[in-house]
């Protein structure tokens, strides 16, 4: 099929957030595109895009992101944007991504997934198992909260927020001893000089699609379609569909502490789900390994099991 492509008269406009790893994130995006049908940059605008999720961090820094709004803080403008025709494509962190798309838009580019693991942020220890009795610990994820109080009831842990230089510098001036970060946002950013330890799966899962970035479109713009066609990645798309599947079925949201990962070995599929009350007091896990086609049923199945070995109320704020 023959794809217009765009040009330096008529760009293709690349919606994203205003962050630096959002950024990089449309360059990676943007230099793909120019690979893959040989266009220069010119032929692309980048579009940033001010969400409510970036209003809300400035203005209510140290308040949990339960309390300002879901998901969709990230997306809303941003979508508002495509549908209207302001923007071609936009591009996400897929862990920011709710499990349905607005009427008119499609998610279904994924562009390889960078590390999905956790990276554990000290100035002065090497693990979580090094912190003492009783550390400070900082985080603003729920998941990652509740995970961490699951393993080491003792910590202290405090809401910590910002850019990944606003992080360290509390660190430094001793507001926390420890922090977490993404592993694919430092590698994204380039950052390899911040002291970091990536925390494998046995430690402590991931969020449901982290490291992985997504490229939504209007369901109804055929050139898009195809173009993107060409830098979708079906390995991530796999394994992504596994994890949003388990997602959706537990009605996910910032409010509600859940991790997964979805690895493909040997023609194999494995998944990996975890969900925990919000003061991690009980985590309730499972680890299924089916066909790979299956990858979605296998995390609605899944999904399902927790839900009812959890019982009603099991994730009612704490």
């Amino acid at each position: 099929m023959t794809v217009t492509l765009p040009s330096p008269a008529q760009p293709l406009k690349i919606g994203t957030r205003g962050s630096p790893l959002a950024l990089a994130q449309a360059h990676e995006t943007r230099a793909r595109l120019m690979a893959a049908f040989d266009l220069p940059e010119a032929a692309f605008e980048i579009v940033v895009i001010r969400t409510t999720g970036d209003d809300a961090a400035l203005i209510a820094a140290d308040r949990p992101l339960k309390e300002i709004g879901n998901k969709g803080l990230f997306t809303k403008e941003i979508e508002e944007q495509l549908l209207s025709g302001g923007i071609d494509i936009a591009v996400h962190s897929m862990k920011d991504m709710p499990t349905e798309q607005p009427e008119g838009l499609a998610l279904d580019c994924y562009l390889p997934r960078e590390d999905s693991a956790d990276a554990f942020v000290s100035l002065t220890c090497a693990s979580i198992a090094d912190l003492p009795q009783g550390a400070t610990v900082g985080t603003s994820s729920l998941r990652r909260k509740a995970q961490l109080l699951n393993r080491r009831p003792d910590l202290n842990v405090v809401e910590f927020r910002g850019n990944v230089q606003t992080r360290l510098k509390k660190l430094a001036n001793g507001v926390a001893e420890a922090t977490f970060l993404a592993m694919a946002g430092l590698n994204r950013l380039g950052m390899n000089d911040v002291p970091r330890r990536a925390i494998t799966p046995e430690e402590m899962l991931p969020a449901v699609a982290q490291g992985a970035i997504g490229i939504e479109r209007r369901s109804a713009d055929n050139r898009t379609a195809d173009m993107l066609a060409a830098l979708h990645h079906a390995e991530t798309g796999l394994r992504l569909a596994a994890e949003r599947a388990f997602l959706a079925a537990l009605d996910g949201s910032c409010e509600t502490p859940i991790a997964a990962l979805a690895t493909l070995a040997g023609g194999r599929l494995r998944l990996r789900g975890e969900i925990l009350r919000t003061d991690g007091s009980e985590a309730l896990a499972d680890d299924v390994t089916g066909a790979i086609e299956d990858g979605p049923e296998i995390g609605r199945a899944m999904a399902a099991r927790l839900l009812a070995q959890a019982g009603d109320g099991f994730f009612d704020w704490k």
